[in-house]
């Protein structure tokens, strides 16, 4: 069904990073492929190794990692091979720079070179999830195109009850196929 359909994974550092795995092993259950980028963020919650084996493909992390065995700026490259790019779990800083258009690490590079749909998978506290800054930044995006999946109200990092959970996964697969 969805052979040969190109997924780039975003990983931001939220402590929902490790939620990325069991996304990576449901994606590739659908027979999507893979290929995750993480933000330097991302690296103190989960390890690239993780990330690597589950997706069974090369990580990408830097702005400046390039493959060693030929050139190819990545930002471009992995912005035209992705059919979609799903970023989860996405934090307000990642929300606030795609909105702002800054492009300093790999994964803001690549979502602005691409062409392919964007689909962001928020996870935060309560108070970061109703921020008025946070909500018109993600109301700026939706009326880019950008596709949002909402968070869950659940038990939060915090020890607190409230919105900003990770959606599921199952309904982050959902939605991605519905995309797709």
């Amino acid at each position: 069904m969805a052979k040969n359909k190109e997924i780039i994974l975003g990983v931001c550092g939220s402590i929902a990073a490790y939620k990325s795995c069991e996304i990576i092993r449901k994606l590739k259950e659908q027979r999507f492929n893979v290929t995750v980028v993480m933000t330097k963020e991302a690296e103190e919650f989960i390890t690239l190794l993780t990330m690597q084996t589950l997706s069974q493909n090369r990580v990408y992390r830097g702005m400046f990692d390039l493959l060693e065995e030929e050139f190819d700026p990545e930002h471009v490259s992995l912005a035209e091979k992705s059919s979609l790019i799903l970023v989860a779990p996405a934090t307000a800083n990642i929300i606030g720079k795609i909105a702002s258009g800054i492009c300093d690490d790999l994964l803001t590079l690549v979502i602005m070179a691409a062409k392919s749909p964007v689909l962001i998978a928020p996870a935060m506290n309560e108070g970061m999830w109703r921020n008025k800054i946070l909500q018109e930044n993600i109301n700026k995006l939706k009326k880019f195109g950008f596709i949002f999946i909402e968070p869950e109200k659940g038990k939060l990092a915090d020890g607190k009850v409230g919105v900003g959970r990770l959606a599921s996964i199952e309904a982050i697969i959902t939605k991605v196929k519905n995309i797709l």
